[in-house]
Order: structure tokens, then sequence, then C-alpha cells
């Protein structure tokens, strides 16, 4: 791996960061008057907001935080594969802890698959159709993005080849499925609330 300077990964993780913590959903639900927090699972993404504002809109939300993921990954990725990774993982946690929601961000999972796309895009097939398989099975959208964050870690043990992306794949995995640590608590009790239900 090419050496990358310390500054162009500090660029890298602010400017990821802040794209990431630019929220969509939120300021779309804000300008219709609606208080996303209010509804649903009360979670700032695409899932909820297709359940508050219709499916368009949470189609629209779900392609705007990918290319939060995405941009920054492919853009940085000019400097080195490093920084790339970095700005991807960046946004995905700008994503999570946004400032602008005081820390209580969306579940990161249209910003990963972005990152991912920005960095591996190969990557993505597997992790596509992971969801859509539990998905189809389940029902549930929580599932089938715990599903396709398992084999990103699994994509980082045995795939990644080098340190970097490694780190860069099991990270990121290990955070999705954390996000959705009450879908797998509502999975093993066999609820049904949509409210657990949340990708």
């Amino acid at each position: 791996m090419e050496d990358v300077g310390y500054w162009q990964v500090g660029l890298a993780a602010v400017v990821g960061f802040a794209i990431g913590s630019i929220n969509p959903a939120t300021l779309i639900a804000k300008a219709r008057g609606i208080n996303l927090a209010e509804v649903g699972s009360g979670n700032p993404g695409a899932t909820n907001t297709a359940r508050a504002m219709g499916a368009r809109t949470g189609v629209l939300v779900g392609l705007l935080d990918v290319l939060k993921g995405l941009l920054p990954a492919l853009a940085f990725s000019t400097l080195s594969p490093l920084a790339g990774e970095v700005a991807g993982l960046a946004a995905v946690l700008g994503h999570i802890f946004s400032p602008f929601l005081r820390g209580k961000g969306g579940k990161g999972v249209a910003t990963t698959l972005g990152a991912v796309l920005g960095v591996q895009p190969l990557w993505a097939i597997p992790m596509l159709l992971a969801f859509g398989i539990v998905l189809g099975l389940t029902r549930r959208v929580g599932l089938g993005a715990v599903a396709g964050a398992v084999v990103l870690v699994a994509i980082g043990v045995w795939w990644a080849p080098d340190g970097a992306e490694r780190w860069f794949a099991i990270i990121l995995g290990v955070v999705v499925v954390l996000r959705h640590h009450a879908n797998i608590a509502a999975a093993i009790k066999g609820a049904a609330d949509p409210k657990d239900d949340e990708g």
C-alpha cells in the first residue's frame, strides 16, 4: 500500500464525517412539518421515512444516504485507498452519530452500502444477496440489514486483500450489527412490532 500523508487521512475523516452527518430524512420531514422522531421507530432513515412519508420519499432518502457514503469514499480514493476507506467509514459514523441530531442518527445501512461501493464495489454483491434472501424469508428489513453486515464482516476476515481493507470491512459490519441489537432481540422474542423492524 502506498504511503499516504496524515493530512490526507485527517481531511478524509473530517469531510466524510461532515457529509455523513447531514440527514436527508430529517430535513425532508421537517420541510413537510413532520417530526420523524415521533413516527414509527423514530429512526431518521429510509425505512422510517417510507413509513412516515411514503415509499417514493423513502427510496429518495435511501439513495441520498447511499451517496453520503459513496461520494466521499470515491473522492478520497483518488488520493489513496486508505483515504477512501477512512472517508467512507467516517461518513457512516457521521450518519449514526450526527451532531445535528445530538448524536442520535440512523443505523447506517444505506451509507455503509455507499461506502462499500466507493471502496470495493464487488463486495456489495454478496451483501445485497444476503439482504434480499433474509428479507424475503423474514419480511424484516432490519434482519436483512444484519445479514448483509455479517457478510461484510466475513468478507473482511476471508476476502479483503490487505490490513486496511480488512479492518474497513470488519468495523463497518460490526457497527451495523450493533446498531441493530434491538432488531436481533425482537427476532429472538418473536416480536412483530414495526418499531423493531428498522433497517
